[in-house]
């Protein structure tokens, strides 16, 4: 069996600071575009994107619960921009694991960059999960890209949230560029109870990444 690339136009991107692949079954949420002021040509070919979907949804009330949850999910990327996640991600996939019933899978990967003190990378990488609170499972990884590493928590939405009290698993990778000034954050949350699954897939995913263009290799 063959495995498909699927290449995006950001890799030749010059402004690009981050290259990196996810595997099948994740889709980009793009920020930019679900960001973009309502003035804008993005905002309009959204709208125009969005527009078939919403006339077919027939009942009312149903539609505007539509709008409503997509207003939510604008108002969660506007916080996660604003935080410095450049990419977000929606994972969907069927639990095959131990002949489980296949029930969907859903998950949130996410990379976001933190501007830190200048230090050696295997320093920063370090102090980024010593400085962590409740976190378990700490790592630390050689990674084609340098020093880097892992950790995990689980957490449940206060009741002040608004959200469903289910936990949530969230599983980090810490990258420190090599200027040393800062650290790309790889996020991977989830709902499932897969955490060894899950932490495979952001370890396979932080192994494959890089801060330099992967075309400038071949």
């Amino acid at each position: 069996m063959t495995s498909r690339v699927i290449i995006a136009d950001s890799v030749t991107d010059p402004s690009t600071d981050i290259w990196f692949a996810v595997p099948g079954g994740f889709t980009e949420l793009p920020i930019d575009v679900l960001l973009a002021s309502p003035a804008s040509a993005e905002a309009e070919r959204l709208r125009e994107a969005l527009a078939p979907l919403v006339e077919s949804i027939s009942d009312g009330v149903t539609r505007q619960q539509f709008i409503a949850q997509l207003a939510s999910g604008q108002q969660l990327l506007r916080a996660l921009s604003e935080v410095g996640t450049v990419h977000c991600s929606l994972g969907v996939h069927r639990d095959d694991v131990q002949g489980d019933s296949g029930a969907i899978l859903h998950s949130l990967f996410t990379v976001s960059w933190r501007d830190i003190a200048w230090a050696p990378r295997s320093a920063s990488a370090a102090r980024a999960v010593a400085t962590v609170e409740e976190h378990s499972h700490i790592e630390y990884m050689d990674l084609p890209s340098g020093p880097a590493s892992m950790s995990e928590t689980v957490r449940t939405p206060t009741p002040e949230s608004g959200l469903p009290a289910t936990p949530l698993l969230q599983i980090y990778a810490y990258l420190p560029h090599p200027d040393c000034k800062r650290m790309a954050v790889l996020m991977l949350s989830t709902t499932a109870e897969r955490r060894q699954q899950y932490r495979e897939i952001l370890q396979q995913v932080a192994e494959l990444t890089s801060f330099e263009s992967p075309l400038l290799k071949t």
